[in-house]
């Protein structure tokens, strides 16, 4: 009989694709899996190494299930993803209760790194960087079934100064566009009704693989898929838009009006020190253009505050930015030294006091933005996904096209009909709370 596995995933959408995927080839191997640590034999850790807040959790989580092996409560530890390939030599040192490191583009050894723990080894196991991804595994959806993370491919080609993903994570590679189109009918076909597209850049899908930029053509044959209802497509970056991707989304109804453009900065120094092939210029003409073709789409995107070398003068210019586009949605992160990056060495480093203020500073003009637009939603009527029932309420917590999971609002639905996850109602907006939406069911979707 195959011992059960506690299974902890960490950090992005990228990465739990990786773990699903993980989890996939474990099951299929005959472990089982459980979610409470006492039942546990077995404790696999997928990290992530981004930034220090993710490294601090990856740390922490590691430790924490190292001294549930110290006490005898666990047999095996095995520590998977970014802070294992960026970190394996200080783990080994310093974490002996580790039993098994894998890297990035080492995941399809996961049974085989079990299967030998057995005989009692200390196993590391390490490909190349260049490898290409992982594909034909049949993932375990951990999402809850009705929405699933579809990864397109691995691995960046930009080097932004602040970013240490190239180093764990290797140059870009696409996924092959028929696998991609097969896992996506695996995933229909088990219930996935909503495929959010990943990538570190999705706009620069097949350019390696096909010698063009292939992200129209893939969304095309996704959106022929039956049995799913919507695609979005997350982390654009705005200099790789083109007339092709904003007339695909445009055309095809199952692609949510929805765009993640990580933009980091809008000053033309900071953009540069960060290594971004853009400026604001660009920045404003892109967005106008989206807006223009697609007048209904959201927009969000994502800023670093207190850049090394930012000035005052920059952060007003940020947040004059802000305050003309008027994302939908925007999240901050001040800035994060990491090491062996090329930013981490730049002179003029800001206080972490100041990068943390001028962060509060952007966010508070930002919900002032996103409040006043949730407030204008009442009265319209929308097409919603449920996500699960609110506890002892006659209400349902949905998602519109404008919510991503995990990262931006709800929709309360009040309704005394009984409704299942993963069901598309339409709702009539009546208030708003902050980011959120409250509406009332006015008809089932069809």
């Amino acid at each position: 009989m195959k011992k059960k596995i506690l299974f902890v995933s960490l950090g992005c959408d990228k990465n739990l694709v990786d773990s699903e995927m993980m989890l996939g080839l474990l099951a299929r191997s005959g472990y089982e899996f459980t979610d409470d640590e006492r039942e546990a034999d077995i404790v696999v850790v997928n990290t992530c190494c981004f930034i220090n807040d993710a490294k601090e959790e990856s740390i922490n989580t590691i430790l924490e299930m190292a001294e549930l092996k110290k006490d005898g409560r666990i047999e095996v530890l095995v520590v998977a993803g970014c802070l294992a390939q960026r970190y394996r030599e200080e783990i080994q040192t310093e974490i002996p209760e580790v039993d098994a490191i894998l890297g990035t583009t080492a995941i399809d050894e996961i049974v085989k790194v079990l299967d030998e723990i057995a005989e009692n080894t200390r196993l590391n196991h390490y490909k190349s960087l260049d490898e290409r991804p992982l594909t034909g595994v049949e993932r375990v959806v951990t999402t809850g079934g009705h929405y699933a993370y579809l990864k397109i491919a691995e691995g960046c080609d930009k080097h932004c100064t602040y970013c240490i993903i190239p180093k764990v994570r290797g140059n870009y590679r696409s996924v092959p566009m028929d696998g991609l189109v097969r896992e996506a009918q695996d995933l229909a076909d088990k219930g996935v009704k909503e495929l959010i597209l990943v990538a570190q850049e999705t706009t620069l899908y097949g350019t390696d693989l096909y010698g063009h930029k292939a992200l129209p053509e893939l969304l095309r044959r996704l959106c022929a898929i039956s049995g799913i209802c919507w695609i979005r497509i997350l982390y654009c970056y705005p200099e790789e838009i083109d007339d092709e991707l904003i007339r695909t989304i445009k055309e095809e109804k199952k692609i949510c009006h929805y765009l993640d453009l990580p933009i980091q900065h809008a000053s033309d120094k900071i953009l540069q020190r960060m290594g971004r092939k853009t400026n604001r210029r660009h920045l404003q003409e892109i967005i106008e253009k989206l807006r223009q073709e697609i007048p209904d789409i959201c927009l969000r995107t994502t800023l670093i505050s207190g850049f090394p070398g930012e000035t005052e003068e920059d952060h007003e210019e940020l947040m004059d930015f802000v305050d003309c586009m008027e994302f939908d949605r925007l999240g901050v992160f001040p800035y994060s030294q990491e090491e062996d990056t090329p930013a981490a060495g730049m002179a003029e480093q800001v206080a972490e006091q100041v990068k943390e203020e001028r962060r509060a500073q952007i966010m508070e003009l930002q919900q002032e933005i996103a409040f006043e637009a949730a407030e204008n939603m009442a009265g319209t009527v929308v097409t919603a996904m449920i996500e699960g029932k609110v506890a002892d309420e006659n209400a349902y917590v949905a998602r519109t096209y404008k919510d991503a999971p995990n990262v931006d609002g709800f929709l309360f639905v009040n309704t005394d009909r009984e409704l299942m996850t993963g069901d598309f109602v339409k709702v009539k907006i009546t208030a708003s709370y902050e980011y959120d939406l409250i509406g009332e069911l006015e008809d089932e979707f069809t």
